[in-house]
């Protein structure tokens, strides 16, 4: 499917579908669409993937959206003033933070959520115990706050990042927690006890604006 991310302060994505193709959106992402476009709510993952989704705060369900007729478009949107970056799943599985996902098309999509593998960065990480995983063959677009910095780690490479401007990473991407140290950081810094660590190899997507709006589903978080 062919799209056309547009705008600078709060961008928006035109998607192109023919007839029989299905995409995946974020809940309350839809900013229009043609009139051959289809949509409804789906569980990715069944009752055992709306229990994760829940818990990881992305809510039950899903948008999918299918186009009944060719040459259709649908244009989805974040509601908040950020850009949007392409993830290549041939690549490897995206593991995204809460509100980072906005879609995901392609041949086979699986949308899941992991469980983060320290319990340091479950409880203290910021982005919590379940992170929304997506695999498969396909495109993710990912909706970062404010701009991107994008860093591709090599192995064994590592980043601090401060909690709340981390939007998505690798799947293979060691993900822990470092603590600030000092107690006049830890009071007066506005960082709190920790930061989150990150260790390569792999693609990291840091947000410039810590994110504080996460857009609702159908059951309120």
């Amino acid at each position: 499917m062919e799209y056309q991310i547009s705008g600078s302060i709060a961008q928006n994505v035109r998607i192109a579908l023919n007839q029989g193709e299905t995409l995946w959106a974020g809940r309350g992402t839809l900013m229009a669409y043609s009139k051959g476009i289809q949509w409804n709510l789906r569980v990715p993952g069944g009752l055992e993937g709306a229990l994760k989704r829940t818990f990881a705060g992305e809510g039950i369900s899903l948008i999918h959206v299918a186009a009944a007729q060719d040459n259709q478009y649908v244009l989805l949107a974040a509601n908040e003033p950020g850009h949007i970056e392409t993830w290549d799943l041939a690549d490897g599985p995206v593991v995204t933070t809460r509100g980072a996902f906005l879609c995901a098309w392609g041949e086979t999509i699986d949308i899941n959520v992991t469980i983060a593998r320290r319990a340091g960065a479950a409880f203290f990480g910021g982005s919590g115990l379940f992170l929304q995983r997506i695999s498969g063959k396909g495109k993710v677009l990912i909706h970062g706050s404010g701009d991107f910095y994008e860093r591709n780690l090599e192995s064994g490479e590592q980043i601090l990042v401060s909690t709340g401007n981390l939007a998505a990473f690798a799947d293979q991407v060691d993900y822990d927690i470092e603590g600030v140290g000092g107690c006049r950081k830890i009071l007066f810094s506005g960082e709190g006890l920790f930061m989150t660590r990150l260790t390569g190899p792999g693609r990291v997507l840091l947000q410039t604006l810590k994110r504080t709006i996460v857009r609702k589903s159908g059951i309120e978080n």
